[in-house]
């Protein structure tokens, strides 16, 4: 069924083994699930945002909270997408692209999870090429910016493979302890010399991420 007034929802991203766009009702049901199964060693905590911690149930409805609640508070101005990670339409994950202010800055910011059984395979690096493409051909961006605590080698791994540069190292809370986040940053001209796999943007209504001249 197409939704009319919520054009977001007719936005596709394909690369040659993943889809991206935003999970139906009962898709976003089943990513919280999935979200219940495992994303990493309990022992470990890759977030700085320690989510994955609490029980599972509310888990679960806090991460369909969380994507109810950036779809209600779109704005040109303010924008955050959470897009399903789909292999062979089994939701197998989430890549978020967002920003702030963008029709200024041109600047996006991004993040991922991926359910653990689905680790390993490349997915992660793929599906952040997607946004990636969506972030500087669909949009026009100048730059990308993401970051990873210094133990996450894998997120970290990702970053440098698509060439983004280190931009700096910030003190953070991970749990109850210390922690240190590098950030990255990535601009056009590298992105054009790294660019890791073909996508194909569908439907995209640019107006929904940038204010009207």
């Amino acid at each position: 069924m197409k939704v009319t007034h919520w054009p977001l929802f007719q936005l596709r991203l394909r690369t040659p083994r993943l889809e991206l766009r935003l999970p139906t009702l009962a898709e976003l049901d089943a990513l919280a699930q999935l979200s219940t199964e495992g994303v990493h060693d309990p022992d470990w905590m890759p977030f700085a945002v320690p989510w994955t911690d609490l029980p599972p149930a509310e888990r679960a409805r806090g991460l369909m909270q969380f994507h109810w609640r950036h779809l209600a508070n779109w704005s040109p101005q303010d924008w955050n997408l959470q897009l399903g990670v789909f292999v062979d339409d089994h939701i197998v994950g989430v890549q978020g692209i967002m920003a702030r202010d963008f029709t200024i800055l041109r600047e996006v910011s991004t993040g991922s999870w991926l359910g653990q059984r689905y680790q390993g395979q490349g997915i992660g690096t793929e599906m952040r090429a997607a946004v990636l493409e969506l972030a500087f051909t669909g949009l026009g961006a100048d730059s990308a910016v993401t970051a990873a605590l210094t133990d996450n080698a894998a997120s970290a791994a990702i970053s440098r493979k698509l060439g983004y540069q280190p931009n700096g190292i910030v003190r953070t809370r991970v749990r109850d302890t210390l922690g240190h986040e590098q950030r990255f940053k990535l601009d056009r001209d590298r992105w054009q010399q790294h660019r890791t796999a073909p996508v194909q943007i569908h439907d995209l209504e640019r107006e929904w991420f940038l204010l009207r001249d």
